[in-house]
């Protein structure tokens, strides 16, 4: 279940996703302490994309560049990798997603898409391929089928249901899982008028994440520098204990549901 560099060193726990805002400065920040997974939705005018490029100019086989479209149609993923390729001046892309794959979407035409991803695979454009879902169900039909290498996948404090099905599948397949959402797009984050104790941090959510033995990295992407320092710390922390689980089962279960975005609580 390793997600590997092209120099074969391991992913690091935590990989930076970008995110719009995003300041300037936060991939290097991030390499400084240790991170070498760096996820782009687009390869666009953006500062994880513009502040990525000269790292990988002088570390490429030490960084894992991952990145990924909505799109279905192969045409689309041709022109897709050739703008990341040129763009980033890579010949090779570590990990490329099919993003978001539901229950509204033309199974023939996801597993032609996955077809046409393993075959680029096979050519050496692409190192793994990754898929990512909301859906448990189809997260379980991709690992059944051997549809992807990596397999992101929501999971955080209140939305723990991939334990009793997607993850341990997930581990008996040896295909890693990358948590997505692990703040609850920031709710986790905030005070509850009904939890005695302070909220969970960042570090909180993403060490939560990481006590899943099928969890091998969980995504981070903050605003600002200083929300990423502090998030960083979870690389630094000790895994959490079962004590601390079972205290943030506890704030996930009693806030489970409460927030106001319609994705989020469509999404159970």
């Amino acid at each position: 279940m390793e997600i590997q560099t092209i120099q074969g060193n391991s992913a690091s726990l935590i990989g930076l996703a970008g995110q719009e805002p995003m300041e300037s400065g936060c991939v290097e920040l991030a390499w400084q302490a240790g991170v070498n997974y760096f996820f782009s939705y687009g390869v666009g005018d953006s500062p994880i994309v513009n502040d990525l490029k000269p790292l990988l100019r002088q570390h490429r086989e030490s960084v894992i560049v991952a990145t990924g479209s909505e799109r279905r149609e192969i045409s689309h993923w041709q022109q897709y990798i050739e703008q990341v390729q040129q763009t980033f001046d890579i010949d090779t892309i570590d990990i490329l997603f099919a993003e978001y794959v539901s229950p509204a979407d033309d199974w023939k035409q996801v597993e032609a898409l996955v077809d046409q991803l393993y075959r680029w695979k096979s050519e050496g454009v692409i190192r793994y391929v990754g898929i990512t879902t909301h859906n448990r169900a189809i997260a379980q039909q991709l690992i059944q089928e051997s549809l992807c290498d990596v397999l992101m996948h929501r999971y955080n404090m209140a939305h723990r249901k991939a334990e009793e099905t997607v993850f341990p599948m997930a581990e008996a397949a040896k295909i890693p899982v990358v948590a997505f959402t692990s703040t609850r797009w920031g709710t986790l984050l905030q005070k509850h008028p009904d939890w005695p104790t302070a909220p969970a941090t960042a570090s909180d959510c993403y060490r939560f994440g990481l006590y899943q033995p099928a969890i091998r990295l969980a995504l981070t992407a903050p605003q600002t520098r200083k929300d990423l320092d502090a998030n960083l710390t979870a690389l630094t922390s000790p895994p959490m204990s079962e004590h601390e689980v079972t205290h943030w089962r506890q704030f996930g279960d009693l806030v489970y549901g409460s927030g106001q975005d319609s994705f989020e609580t469509s999404w159970p």
